[in-house]
Protein backbone atom coordinates (compact mmCIF):
# COMPACT_ATOMS: atom_id res chain seq x y z
CA UNK A 1 0.00 0.00 0.00
CA UNK A 2 1.38 3.41 -0.91
CA UNK A 3 2.18 5.65 2.18
CA UNK A 4 2.80 8.61 -0.24
CA UNK A 5 2.04 12.18 1.10
CA UNK A 6 -0.13 14.55 -0.75
CA UNK A 7 -0.19 17.98 -2.81
CA UNK A 8 0.97 20.80 -2.27
CA UNK A 9 4.04 19.86 -0.91
CA UNK A 10 5.48 17.95 2.37
CA UNK A 11 7.26 19.69 5.22
CA UNK A 12 10.32 18.59 6.48
CA UNK A 13 12.28 17.89 3.81
CA UNK A 14 13.34 20.29 1.42
CA UNK A 15 16.54 21.31 -1.09
CA UNK A 16 17.86 25.22 -1.51
CA UNK A 17 19.72 26.14 -4.54
CA UNK A 18 23.06 27.99 -4.21
CA UNK A 19 23.85 31.09 -6.01
CA UNK A 20 25.02 30.90 -9.83
CA UNK A 21 28.60 30.21 -10.24
CA UNK A 22 28.13 32.74 -13.26
CA UNK A 23 31.33 35.13 -12.34
CA UNK A 24 33.31 31.75 -12.15
CA UNK A 25 32.62 29.76 -15.31
CA UNK A 26 33.07 32.99 -17.00
CA UNK A 27 36.65 33.28 -15.41
CA UNK A 28 37.28 29.77 -17.27
CA UNK A 29 35.99 30.34 -20.01
CA UNK A 30 38.37 33.69 -20.29
CA UNK A 31 41.29 30.64 -19.62
CA UNK A 32 39.43 28.02 -22.22
CA UNK A 33 37.47 29.93 -24.86
CA UNK A 34 34.35 30.43 -25.57
CA UNK A 35 32.37 26.82 -24.71
CA UNK A 36 32.17 24.48 -27.52
CA UNK A 37 28.75 23.37 -25.79
CA UNK A 38 26.55 20.28 -27.06
CA UNK A 39 27.15 20.84 -30.87
CA UNK A 40 31.07 21.01 -30.58
CA UNK A 41 31.51 18.02 -28.00
CA UNK A 42 29.12 16.26 -30.67
CA UNK A 43 31.38 16.46 -33.54
CA UNK A 44 34.51 15.03 -31.52
CA UNK A 45 33.49 12.23 -30.52
CA UNK A 46 36.24 9.78 -29.90
CA UNK A 47 35.95 6.49 -28.72
CA UNK A 48 33.41 3.45 -30.16
CA UNK A 49 30.79 1.48 -28.28
CA UNK A 50 30.14 -2.27 -29.66
CA UNK A 51 26.38 -3.11 -30.04
CA UNK A 52 25.32 -6.76 -29.15
CA UNK A 53 24.37 -8.91 -30.92
CA UNK A 54 22.13 -11.11 -29.37
CA UNK A 55 21.15 -8.48 -26.03
CA UNK A 56 18.84 -11.18 -24.71
CA UNK A 57 21.86 -13.20 -23.36
CA UNK A 58 22.59 -10.39 -21.08
CA UNK A 59 19.12 -10.36 -19.32
CA UNK A 60 15.78 -11.61 -19.96
CA UNK A 61 14.11 -8.22 -20.52
CA UNK A 62 17.03 -6.88 -22.21
CA UNK A 63 16.07 -6.00 -26.09
CA UNK A 64 19.55 -3.61 -27.13
CA UNK A 65 22.87 -3.44 -26.05
CA UNK A 66 26.16 -1.38 -26.12
CA UNK A 67 29.73 -2.07 -24.64
CA UNK A 68 32.02 0.49 -24.16
CA UNK A 69 35.25 0.04 -25.91
CA UNK A 70 38.02 -1.98 -24.53
CA UNK A 71 39.73 0.57 -21.83
CA UNK A 72 36.56 2.16 -20.11
CA UNK A 73 35.23 -1.97 -20.10
CA UNK A 74 37.86 -2.50 -17.63
CA UNK A 75 38.95 0.38 -16.04
CA UNK A 76 38.66 0.11 -12.08
CA UNK A 77 39.56 4.04 -11.95
CA UNK A 78 35.59 4.62 -13.15
CA UNK A 79 32.67 3.72 -12.32
CA UNK A 80 29.51 4.09 -14.68
CA UNK A 81 26.64 5.51 -12.28
CA UNK A 82 23.45 7.60 -13.69
CA UNK A 83 21.59 7.53 -16.81
CA UNK A 84 19.63 10.07 -18.83
CA UNK A 85 19.06 10.52 -22.61
CA UNK A 86 17.81 13.28 -25.55
CA UNK A 87 14.34 11.81 -24.92
CA UNK A 88 14.09 13.09 -21.25
CA UNK A 89 15.84 16.70 -22.12
CA UNK A 90 13.61 17.03 -25.91
CA UNK A 91 9.98 16.72 -27.01
CA UNK A 92 11.59 15.49 -29.96
CA UNK A 93 13.20 12.79 -27.73
CA UNK A 94 16.37 13.79 -29.66
CA UNK A 95 18.99 16.50 -29.43
CA UNK A 96 19.09 18.58 -31.99
CA UNK A 97 22.34 20.04 -33.64
CA UNK A 98 22.81 23.28 -35.72
CA UNK A 99 22.52 21.47 -38.50
CA UNK A 100 18.54 20.55 -37.38
CA UNK A 101 19.70 16.73 -37.51
CA UNK A 102 18.38 14.93 -34.80
CA UNK A 103 20.73 12.84 -32.47
CA UNK A 104 19.59 10.01 -30.36
CA UNK A 105 22.08 10.57 -27.69
CA UNK A 106 22.18 8.66 -23.83
CA UNK A 107 24.23 10.81 -21.14
CA UNK A 108 26.06 8.37 -18.31
CA UNK A 109 27.68 9.73 -15.54
CA UNK A 110 30.92 7.62 -13.70
CA UNK A 111 32.59 7.83 -10.23
CA UNK A 112 35.86 8.12 -9.32
CA UNK A 113 36.96 4.92 -7.43
CA UNK A 114 40.60 6.57 -5.92
CA UNK A 115 41.79 3.39 -6.36
CA UNK A 116 45.11 4.67 -7.46
CA UNK A 117 45.36 7.03 -4.69
CA UNK A 118 44.19 10.18 -6.77
CA UNK A 119 39.85 10.58 -6.90
CA UNK A 120 39.44 12.49 -9.73
CA UNK A 121 36.24 13.14 -8.93
CA UNK A 122 32.86 12.69 -11.13
CA UNK A 123 32.29 12.72 -15.26
CA UNK A 124 29.51 12.65 -17.25
CA UNK A 125 29.84 10.74 -20.79
CA UNK A 126 27.82 11.58 -24.06
CA UNK A 127 26.89 8.77 -26.36
CA UNK A 128 25.62 9.34 -30.11
CA UNK A 129 23.58 5.90 -30.53
CA UNK A 130 23.29 6.41 -34.16
CA UNK A 131 26.79 6.73 -34.94
CA UNK A 132 28.18 4.49 -32.11
CA UNK A 133 30.50 6.81 -30.58
CA UNK A 134 31.31 8.93 -27.78
CA UNK A 135 33.37 11.33 -25.29
CA UNK A 136 33.70 11.66 -21.72
CA UNK A 137 33.65 15.01 -19.84
CA UNK A 138 34.79 15.92 -16.67
CA UNK A 139 33.18 17.75 -14.53
CA UNK A 140 34.33 20.85 -12.22
CA UNK A 141 33.83 23.24 -9.76
CA UNK A 142 35.95 26.83 -10.82
CA UNK A 143 36.44 29.10 -7.46
CA UNK A 144 37.69 32.81 -7.66
CA UNK A 145 39.48 33.57 -5.08
CA UNK A 146 39.30 37.04 -3.02
CA UNK A 147 42.02 38.31 -5.38
CA UNK A 148 40.30 37.06 -8.48
CA UNK A 149 42.76 34.02 -8.90
CA UNK A 150 41.10 30.87 -10.84
CA UNK A 151 41.36 27.82 -9.35
CA UNK A 152 39.86 24.47 -10.18
CA UNK A 153 38.67 21.71 -8.31
CA UNK A 154 37.12 18.41 -8.98
CA UNK A 155 33.38 17.44 -8.72
CA UNK A 156 33.86 14.74 -5.62
CA UNK A 157 30.43 13.04 -5.56
CA UNK A 158 28.82 9.40 -6.65
CA UNK A 159 26.62 11.01 -9.39
CA UNK A 160 24.60 7.74 -9.10
CA UNK A 161 21.94 9.76 -11.07
CA UNK A 162 21.22 11.83 -13.75
CA UNK A 163 18.43 14.11 -15.08
CA UNK A 164 18.75 15.96 -18.27
CA UNK A 165 16.18 18.97 -18.24
CA UNK A 166 16.30 21.09 -20.93
CA UNK A 167 19.74 22.76 -21.36
CA UNK A 168 20.28 21.21 -17.75
CA UNK A 169 22.03 17.99 -16.22
CA UNK A 170 20.54 17.62 -12.33
CA UNK A 171 23.02 14.70 -10.76
CA UNK A 172 22.56 12.77 -7.60
CA UNK A 173 25.32 14.18 -4.94
CA UNK A 174 23.71 11.43 -2.29
CA UNK A 175 23.34 13.77 1.17
CA UNK A 176 24.74 16.52 -0.19
CA UNK A 177 21.27 16.91 -2.67
CA UNK A 178 22.47 17.49 -6.21
CA UNK A 179 24.28 19.24 -8.57
CA UNK A 180 23.35 21.13 -11.77
CA UNK A 181 25.10 22.13 -15.03
CA UNK A 182 23.88 23.64 -18.38
CA UNK A 183 25.55 21.86 -21.62
CA UNK A 184 25.91 25.00 -23.33
CA UNK A 185 28.52 25.24 -20.86
CA UNK A 186 30.66 22.49 -21.97
CA UNK A 187 34.37 23.90 -22.82
CA UNK A 188 37.29 22.19 -24.64
CA UNK A 189 40.54 21.26 -22.72
CA UNK A 190 43.42 21.82 -25.08
CA UNK A 191 46.00 18.88 -25.79
CA UNK A 192 45.17 17.30 -22.11
CA UNK A 193 44.63 13.98 -23.61
CA UNK A 194 48.78 13.67 -23.11
CA UNK A 195 48.35 14.88 -18.97
CA UNK A 196 45.99 12.29 -17.66
CA UNK A 197 47.30 12.98 -13.96
CA UNK A 198 47.86 16.31 -13.72
CA UNK A 199 44.45 18.98 -12.62
CA UNK A 200 43.93 22.87 -12.04
CA UNK A 201 44.83 26.10 -13.44
CA UNK A 202 48.61 26.79 -14.51
CA UNK A 203 48.96 30.04 -16.00
CA UNK A 204 46.80 30.17 -19.05
CA UNK A 205 46.99 26.24 -18.97
CA UNK A 206 44.20 23.99 -17.91
CA UNK A 207 44.70 19.92 -16.91
CA UNK A 208 41.67 18.36 -16.31
CA UNK A 209 43.22 14.62 -15.59
CA UNK A 210 43.28 14.13 -19.41
CA UNK A 211 39.88 14.97 -20.61
CA UNK A 212 39.56 16.91 -23.52
CA UNK A 213 36.26 18.57 -21.96
CA UNK A 214 35.10 19.83 -19.11
CA UNK A 215 31.65 21.30 -18.07
CA UNK A 216 31.58 23.40 -15.23
CA UNK A 217 28.97 22.90 -12.54
CA UNK A 218 26.38 25.78 -11.95
CA UNK A 219 24.61 25.24 -8.80
CA UNK A 220 23.98 23.00 -6.19
CA UNK A 221 20.66 22.10 -4.88
CA UNK A 222 21.53 21.59 -1.10
CA UNK A 223 19.71 18.74 1.31
CA UNK A 224 18.51 20.01 4.15
CA UNK A 225 15.81 19.46 7.00
CA UNK A 226 13.57 20.87 9.39
CA UNK A 227 14.00 20.27 12.75
CA UNK A 228 13.10 16.58 13.59
CA UNK A 229 13.53 15.46 10.27
CA UNK A 230 15.77 12.86 8.63
CA UNK A 231 17.85 14.38 5.59
CA UNK A 232 16.97 12.84 2.41
CA UNK A 233 19.76 11.04 0.38
CA UNK A 234 19.70 11.36 -3.61
CA UNK A 235 20.94 8.52 -4.52
CA UNK A 236 19.61 8.19 -8.02
CA UNK A 237 17.33 10.93 -9.99
CA UNK A 238 14.44 10.50 -12.97
CA UNK A 239 12.12 11.82 -14.46
CA UNK A 240 8.78 11.17 -13.17
CA UNK A 241 6.25 11.92 -16.84
CA UNK A 242 2.85 11.98 -15.01
CA UNK A 243 2.92 15.67 -15.21
CA UNK A 244 3.17 18.43 -17.57
CA UNK A 245 5.87 19.38 -17.31
CA UNK A 246 7.68 16.01 -15.87
CA UNK A 247 8.67 15.80 -12.02
CA UNK A 248 11.91 14.97 -11.03
CA UNK A 249 11.87 11.35 -8.78
CA UNK A 250 15.09 11.34 -6.25
CA UNK A 251 15.26 7.68 -4.27
CA UNK A 252 17.44 6.37 -1.43
CA UNK A 253 19.51 3.15 -2.00
CA UNK A 254 19.70 1.40 1.39
CA UNK A 255 22.06 -1.21 2.67
CA UNK A 256 21.07 -1.06 6.62
CA UNK A 257 17.99 -2.87 7.08
CA UNK A 258 17.02 0.60 9.65
CA UNK A 259 17.75 2.78 6.86
CA UNK A 260 15.10 4.74 5.09
CA UNK A 261 14.74 3.56 1.34
CA UNK A 262 12.32 7.22 0.32
CA UNK A 263 10.90 7.62 -3.05
CA UNK A 264 10.55 11.73 -3.59
CA UNK A 265 8.91 14.24 -6.02
CA UNK A 266 9.68 17.54 -6.61
CA UNK A 267 8.11 20.04 -9.22
CA UNK A 268 9.94 20.93 -12.06
CA UNK A 269 9.30 25.16 -13.73
CA UNK A 270 8.48 24.34 -16.92
CA UNK A 271 9.70 27.63 -17.85
CA UNK A 272 13.12 27.13 -16.65
CA UNK A 273 13.81 22.98 -15.88
CA UNK A 274 15.01 24.09 -12.86
CA UNK A 275 12.75 22.61 -9.56
CA UNK A 276 10.06 24.91 -8.12
CA UNK A 277 10.46 27.21 -4.98
CA UNK A 278 8.00 28.07 -2.36
CA UNK A 279 8.12 31.84 -0.79
CA UNK A 280 10.92 30.59 1.43
CA UNK A 281 13.23 30.04 -1.12
CA UNK A 282 13.30 26.40 -0.48
CA UNK A 283 12.06 23.41 -3.19
CA UNK A 284 9.70 21.09 -0.71
CA UNK A 285 8.66 17.78 -2.75
CA UNK A 286 5.23 17.71 -3.89
CA UNK A 287 5.51 13.82 -2.51
CA UNK A 288 7.35 11.22 -0.20
CA UNK A 289 7.06 7.49 -0.41
CA UNK A 290 8.19 5.26 1.85
CA UNK A 291 7.57 2.18 0.04
CA UNK A 292 11.13 1.51 -1.67
CA UNK A 293 13.24 -1.40 -1.92
CA UNK A 294 16.15 -2.26 0.10
CA UNK A 295 19.43 -1.59 -2.37
CA UNK A 296 17.49 -0.22 -4.87
CA UNK A 297 19.80 1.88 -7.18
CA UNK A 298 17.19 3.16 -9.82
CA UNK A 299 13.86 4.01 -10.11
CA UNK A 300 11.65 5.37 -12.95
CA UNK A 301 7.68 5.63 -13.49
CA UNK A 302 6.31 4.44 -17.03
CA UNK A 303 2.77 3.63 -17.91
CA UNK A 304 2.28 4.69 -14.09
CA UNK A 305 4.15 1.87 -12.40
CA UNK A 306 7.40 2.33 -10.64
CA UNK A 307 10.47 0.42 -11.73
CA UNK A 308 13.29 0.00 -9.67
CA UNK A 309 17.09 -1.97 -10.22
CA UNK A 310 18.65 -3.83 -7.17
CA UNK A 311 21.85 -4.94 -8.06
CA UNK A 312 22.76 -8.87 -7.25
CA UNK A 313 26.44 -8.62 -6.85
CA UNK A 314 29.40 -8.81 -9.48
CA UNK A 315 28.55 -12.12 -10.47
CA UNK A 316 24.55 -12.74 -10.35
CA UNK A 317 22.27 -10.50 -12.61
CA UNK A 318 20.32 -7.96 -11.61
CA UNK A 319 16.86 -7.66 -11.26
CA UNK A 320 13.35 -5.32 -11.24
CA UNK A 321 11.33 -5.16 -9.01
CA UNK A 322 7.88 -3.65 -10.93
CA UNK A 323 4.38 -2.03 -9.48
CA UNK A 324 3.52 0.47 -6.88
CA UNK A 325 5.61 1.27 -3.51
CA UNK A 326 5.11 -0.66 -0.98
CA UNK A 327 3.77 -3.54 -3.04
CA UNK A 328 6.35 -4.08 -6.10
CA UNK A 329 7.58 -7.33 -7.77
CA UNK A 330 10.41 -8.58 -8.02
CA UNK A 331 11.52 -9.75 -11.51
CA UNK A 332 14.52 -11.58 -11.34
CA UNK A 333 17.10 -12.16 -14.61
CA UNK A 334 16.33 -8.84 -16.01
CA UNK A 335 19.43 -7.19 -16.47
CA UNK A 336 23.02 -7.88 -16.38
CA UNK A 337 25.11 -7.71 -13.35
CA UNK A 338 25.39 -4.50 -11.12
CA UNK A 339 22.34 -2.57 -12.53
CA UNK A 340 22.51 1.50 -11.57
CA UNK A 341 19.81 4.07 -12.66
CA UNK A 342 17.58 4.22 -15.04
CA UNK A 343 15.89 6.46 -17.77
CA UNK A 344 12.64 5.85 -19.83
CA UNK A 345 12.06 6.62 -23.55
CA UNK A 346 8.89 6.47 -24.27
CA UNK A 347 8.32 6.54 -27.95
CA UNK A 348 9.93 3.27 -28.04
CA UNK A 349 8.54 2.27 -24.47
CA UNK A 350 11.51 0.97 -23.69
CA UNK A 351 13.57 1.49 -19.89
CA UNK A 352 17.29 1.80 -19.94
CA UNK A 353 19.58 1.18 -17.48
CA UNK A 354 23.91 1.49 -16.82
CA UNK A 355 25.97 -1.35 -15.70
CA UNK A 356 28.61 -0.72 -13.36
CA UNK A 357 31.42 -3.84 -12.78
CA UNK A 358 34.51 -4.08 -14.90
CA UNK A 359 34.52 -6.58 -17.92
CA UNK A 360 30.68 -6.20 -16.91
CA UNK A 361 29.60 -2.90 -18.42
CA UNK A 362 26.56 -2.17 -20.53
CA UNK A 363 24.43 0.12 -21.64
CA UNK A 364 20.90 -1.99 -21.94
CA UNK A 365 17.26 -1.17 -22.73
CA UNK A 366 14.56 -3.27 -22.13
CA UNK A 367 10.89 -3.56 -23.05
CA UNK A 368 8.54 -1.83 -20.44
CA UNK A 369 5.78 -4.41 -21.48
CA UNK A 370 8.21 -7.46 -20.16
CA UNK A 371 7.06 -6.34 -16.41
CA UNK A 372 3.44 -5.77 -16.58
Amino acid sequence: MSTASQPPSVQGVHLHRTDENAREIAALASVLGEPTGLDGLLGDLKYAVRRARVPRLLGRAVREAYRWDDYDERDVQWYPQGISSSADASDTEAFQTDAGAGRRIVVTTWYSTGRDGVKRGSRVTFVDLDSGTYRHVLLVSPVLDEAGNLTLRPMSIHAGGIVWAGPYLHIAATSRGFVTARVDDIMRVAGDDDHPDRFGVEGTSVHSYGHRYVLPVRFTYRAATDEGHEKLRYSFLSLDRRSEPPALLAGEYALDPDATTRLARYELDPATWQLATGDDGFSRPLAIDEGGVRRMQGVVVAADRYHVTVSNGRWMPGSVFAGRPGSMRERRWALPMGPEDLTYWPSTDRIWSVTEHPRRRWIVAMDRGWFD
